[in-house]
């Protein structure tokens, strides 16, 4: 029996924050591809090796992690004023799906590098030696990130001494600024409120701050869980009632945040909201054997992905927790002491993480102007992935 051969897609694999994936080139897709639908889905969710019922991504390019689970599309932008245009895929681990709902913050941190190595900035803003602002046009959120890419010798500049918790070898530093991040089309906080009472079967009645800024997430506090926020990933990952029980908050939250409307359809939405809890700073002994003292940090911040503790922090949650914390009244303000802040530093289960947010009051809402975080990039390989041609 004849089988066909396998088609070969140029792409890049890259690592960005705490995050890797793979990127493509939108002009070096499949023609089937370079279109939203079925056959793009199906075209990623090979190269990802999904859906896989062993849960390991053995027979594809992911890591079997949330982090590691992860696409992303560029293309010259079609907004004026912006150089490339960014669409991030969360590829389910276990199920046929690829989550089109939300943005990977930590690999924006890469979107840049990709964009000039891949001819996708204009040669003339590009300089011999310092920093191409990269502006990208975020499809998912429709949102603007200006991601600020070092350049020596006309090249992008990869290694450097910055260094982030979370990811083993230092690299060149990358700034990224999240324009606007709140949420354009409703009010930042969706409910109206900065802190809601939020009710499930398991936990009962609890205080959540619910926010949609740079992600939609959910912030409880720890100790209303049972926890003290100082817990690494083992402590609720081998947990599956403990994972149940997040996952019913996470649903119920986003039925009152308006992003469903009846908890059972949170099983098609894995990548939003995000389910956080905080807590006062606390000495802990971090992942890799660090020992976190309270002066290091301002809040303790722990946040699940894709129904998994992370190992660190989604970029993304860390926009939505520097713009919580800048606000009085929000359970992240109060954990992180109550006073004013334009920058927090909180600790999560990898070390600590510090980020900068605008934040202000307009016309009796809360609204942000920038988010500001640093990150760090770097090609991992680059060439061409083979997949079986997608039967859809």
């Amino acid at each position: 029996m004849a089988f066909a051969p396998q088609i070969k897609i140029p792409a890049t694999y890259m690592r960005g924050g705490t995050s890797k994936g793979v990127f493509f080139n939108l002009a070096d897709l499949p023609e089937a591809a370079q279109q939203p639908g079925a056959y793009r889905d199906a075209m990623l969710l090979r190269v990802i090796g999904s859906p896989d019922p062993y849960g390991k991504q053995t027979d594809g390019m992911g890591g079997a992690t949330s982090s590691t689970s992860k696409t992303v599309i560029l293309s010259k932008s079609e907004h004026e004023g912006y150089d490339v245009d960014y669409l991030f895929g969360q590829v389910s681990i276990d199920k046929a799906f690829v989550d089109w709902s939300g943005n990977c913050g930590n690999l924006t941190a890469a979107v840049g590098a990709f964009a000039v190595n891949n001819g996708l900035v204009d040669a003339a803003r590009i300089p011999d030696n310092g920093i191409v602002v990269v502006r990208v046009w975020q499809v998912n959120i429709s949102k603007a990130i200006n991601v600020h890419v070092p350049i020596t010798n006309g090249e992008v500049q990869e290694t450097g001494n910055f260094e982030l918790d979370g990811v083993t070898f230092p690299a060149a530093e990358v700034k990224v600024e999240f324009m606007d991040p709140a949420d354009g089309e409703g009010d930042m906080f969706p409910t109206g409120n900065l802190v809601d009472e939020l009710t499930t079967p398991e936990f009962g009645t609890l205080k959540a701050t619910m926010i949609n800024a740079g992600i939609p997430t959910i912030f409880v506090n720890a100790a209303d869980i049972g926890y003290t926020g100082t817990e690494l990933q083992d402590d609720i990952n081998s947990d599956p009632i403990a994972l149940a029980k997040f996952e019913s908050l996470r649903a119920h939250g986003a039925v009152k945040m308006g992003l469903i409307e009846t908890v059972s359809e949170a099983a098609g939405r894995q990548h939003t909201p995000k389910i956080a809890f905080v807590a006062p700073p606390k000495e802990y002994t971090s992942s890799s054997g660090k020992l976190i003292e309270i002066d290091d940090i301002d809040v303790l911040v722990r946040a699940l992905s894709m129904g998994k503790l992370h190992h660190a922090m989604m970029g993304t949650a860390a926009v939505a927790i520097a713009t919580a914390a800048a606000i009085p009244g929000t359970l992240v303000n109060d954990a992180a002491g109550g006073v004013d802040r334009s920058n927090v530093v909180f600790g999560h289960p990898s070390g600590t993480l510090g980020v900068g947010a605008e934040a202000a009051l307009v016309n009796g809402k809360w609204t942000a102007t920038k988010v500001v975080m640093s990150r760090s990039a770097r090609i991992l390989m680059e060439g061409r992935v083979h997949i079986p041609e997608p039967q859809v």
